[in-house]
């Protein structure tokens, strides 16, 4: 396969389509993916709520001489399907999604990078016997979410927006997003390009806002739950964890990071200045972080 590049000047992922399935049908997840397709060392990066996998283009362009690297839209964003049942939007779908995804990649093992949603089914799926997942890093995200944020992302999740340029879709997307950290005009442009698509004459966010709806039905029983079972995983899981804070996260707290780094098997953690939730992982220092963690030292690497 010829090599081609980007827009932005990045290596030219392929372009993936796998069919997965839910209890009410069938459906299929999109990924990208850069790297040897043949290269059996594959790291998976899961993005955020709202995001896109190509949230990780820069990162995936920086790995691909190692790892062959995955990245999906969770089934609802970007160019996967969306769910004929809203009710099934959540992390048991999202975890059945990407072991129908490893299978396609036929691999034994796979590393995790996730942001926050990301995080959070990475976390479930390396909780469980037999996970595949073998390092795992969460992205500004934990057991234990701080309930304000919780509440200041279900205050936009959902509502309608259309925009008459896509330059105003883009900027709107930094506004949500702001807490990324300082990014660039350019930066913004190459993330949040793929969030929109143009219909009926305005640009419109490509995910479901379906998603709204489990999000906001979900209990303080049903929380509690959820809670209990990731911090269950964290504590099962035996490969190396990192979890990367944004030093002004209003989602992840230093005392939760503590705790799980006294719960885990072997977590280090480590906090970027300067940047809330989450940090984009764009910048030469944040990508270095990520190298450190999953590259490096190469006696860790098989």
């Amino acid at each position: 396969m010829t090599a081609t590049t980007s827009t932005a000047g990045l290596p030219a992922p392929r372009q993936r389509y796998v069919q997965c399935a839910s209890p009410a049908g069938l459906h299929r997840v999109a990924y990208t993916e850069w790297g040897d397709p043949a290269n059996p060392r594959v790291l998976l990066c899961v993005h955020g709520l709202t995001r896109s996998g190509r949230d990780f283009g820069r990162l995936a362009a920086e790995f691909a001489g190692t790892y062959r690297v995955v990245c999906p839209d969770v089934v609802g964003r970007g160019l996967s399907s969306w769910l004929a049942n809203p009710n099934f939007y959540g992390v048991p779908q999202y975890v059945a999604d990407m072991v129908t995804l490893i299978a396609r990649l036929n691999v034994e093992t796979v590393d995790w990078f996730g942001t926050s949603m990301g995080g959070l089914i990475g976390l479930a799926f390396a909780g469980l016997p037999g996970t595949p997942i073998r390092k795992l890093l969460l992205n500004d995200v934990g057991p234990h979410l701080e309930p304000a944020a919780v509440q200041r992302i279900g205050d936009y999740l959902g509502k309608p927006a259309e925009f008459d340029t896509l330059r105003e879709g883009i900027n709107y997307a930094a506004m949500l997003a702001r807490t990324f950290g300082p990014l660039t005009t350019d930066e913004w442009r190459e993330i949040n390009t793929p969030l929109l698509h143009e219909q009926n004459g305005k640009w419109v966010f490509r995910y479901d806002p379906r998603i709204a709806q489990p999000f906001a039905a979900t209990t303080e029983e049903a929380t509690k739950l959820g809670e209990a079972t990731l911090w269950h995983s964290l504590a099962t899981f035996q490969g190396p964890v990192l979890v990367v804070r944004g030093e002004q996260s209003d989602l992840l707290s230093r005392e939760t990071v503590a705790k799980m780094m006294e719960a885990g098997q072997a977590v280090s953690s480590a906090e970027i200045a300067g940047v809330g939730h989450a940090p984009a992982f764009l910048s030469a220092d944040q990508i270095e972080l990520a190298r450190q963690f999953f590259i490096r030292p190469a006696a860790d690497a098989s």
